[in-house]
């Protein structure tokens, strides 16, 4: 084994990082949150040729997945969620008709693992702060790193431009609450703000989840429980099939704007 040198290692880290955060200062699509949605819109836009990176405040990327229900590490999927399940190559089980169910840990895991294969560049621990505007359109996102925003430090952010963003950041619609409070927009809800979550009913929620993936204001698309919580519908718990879903139409809808530009 050949003798290490501790310089050669940081440079190798730091090399590498500054080179990728480089590289993605101009994007097709920044997704903000790495849940299940915003992962699988990050691995279909990649898949399809578009430029994606995600970025997750957290060290962790993944979402809530990770737990199952109530730290079970168990998921329920219906038919559409077991077929992006297995064209990830994660096992699926028939528990009951129309009931299947998945390790969450192998799920997530996998699907991080895709989306860095299709090309997806993820910066974890990375803070959405603010959005860039242009002409009456959202054009990017302004980010800063999360240690650095939990000790409440006064530190300027950095910019990275985007012909299109997805706020999956989930309940807590952490971009989409910054776009109403700074800019003004008027969202495509029924009162043209940001509706709310209701109580849980898991078919509703699920079914509810396709229609409200849009994009809701020029320039940015809401996906996954964040979807629903703008539009006023319910929370679904552990039934990721339609998260799933969600970041694949999500990903449908801008892979043709960008195609038709």
């Amino acid at each position: 084994m050949s003798k290490l040198n501790e310089v050669e290692i940081t440079r190798a880290i730091v090399d590498t990082y500054m080179s990728s955060l480089l590289d993605n200062l101009e994007l097709d699509v920044a997704v903000t949150g790495g849940g299940p949605a915003g992962l699988t819109a990050a691995r279909e836009l990649a898949l399809k040729g578009h430029k994606v990176a995600l970025f997750d405040r957290k060290l962790s990327t993944g979402g809530g997945m990770w737990g199952g229900g109530m730290g079970f590490n168990v998921i329920v999927v219906q038919e559409d969620g077991k077929s992006i399940l297995e064209e990830l190559g994660v096992r699926t089980s028939l528990y009951s008709p129309g009931y299947y169910t998945a390790n969450s840990v192998e799920s997530i895991a996998t699907l991080i693992a895709e989306a860095c294969r299709a090309g997806v560049s993820i910066f974890n621990l990375f803070s959405v702060e603010d959005v860039m505007v242009n002409r009456d359109r959202i054009t990017g996102v302004v980010v800063t790193s999360s240690p650095i925003e939990i000790a409440g430090l006064h530190v300027d952010p950095v910019c990275i431009s985007a012909e299109y963003v997805i706020e999956a950041t989930g309940h807590p619609l952490e971009v989409l609450h910054t776009v109403i409070e700074k800019t003004g927009f008027r969202l495509r809800t029924p009162s043209g703000g940001i509706e709310g979550e209701r109580s849980m009913n898991a078919d509703m929620g699920e079914r509810a989840l396709a229609e409200n993936t849009i994009e809701i204001v020029p320039g940015l698309f809401v996906a996954g429980m964040a979807a629903n919580a703008a539009m006023g519908a319910h929370r679904m718990g552990p039934v990721f099939g339609g998260m799933l879903l969600s970041g694949k139409i999500a990903a449908e809808k801008i892979h043709t704007l960008l195609k038709n530009n």
